[in-house]
């Protein structure tokens, strides 16, 4: 991905000002003649913008005087190392069937809930509220849970396992 006679550096920012930063750094490329490659605010990571250029130098006069930048943290990173923020991983992959979750947001935020589904192509999840009076399936947005308790269901499959062995 990378030329190579270009690194990746690190800002620290504000948490909560990446997306403002980047506007203003991105502006900046044409009227100051500012040589980046490429400026990424990766959403896991709160309060670091990634800067591709050929030097150090081009990344401090890009971000010289705005506001809310804490500094540039010194050396530079490999591709490899932040490969994980750059290809995003499906809010269902770590969820399964008998989970309990937490719903974070929504009219029920706060619940807990057990998984009854998963619909990976929506990146939809069908709970089963635990205060409810009547078992009524609800669903979900999987960005909006929150993993509680993972199902027994690891254990059993490594038990069975075990007694397969024997």
């Amino acid at each position: 991905m990378a030329a190579e006679n270009t690194n990746i550096y690190i800002v620290r920012t504000t948490i909560g000002q990446e997306k403002g930063i980047a506007h203003v750094i991105s502006g900046r490329v044409s009227t100051r003649e500012v040589d980046l490659k490429a400026i990424l605010v990766p959403e896991p990571l709160k309060g670091y913008i990634f800067i591709e250029a050929r030097s150090p130098r081009e990344v401090e006069l890009a971000i010289a005087g705005i506001p809310h930048i804490k500094g540039i943290i010194p050396g530079k990173i490999l591709i490899d190392e932040i490969e994980h923020i750059l290809i995003p991983t499906p809010p269902t992959e770590d969820l399964e069937i008998g989970d309990i979750v937490e719903i974070t947001g929504g009219p029920f935020k706060g619940e807990r809930a057990r998984v009854m589904r998963i619909d990976t192509s929506k990146d939809e999840i069908t709970l089963e509220l635990f205060e409810a009076p009547s078992p009524i399936p609800v669903k979900v947005h999987a960005d909006f849970i929150r993993i509680v308790e993972r199902s027994e269901r690891e254990d059993t499959e490594e038990e069975e396992e075990e007694l397969l062995e024997l």
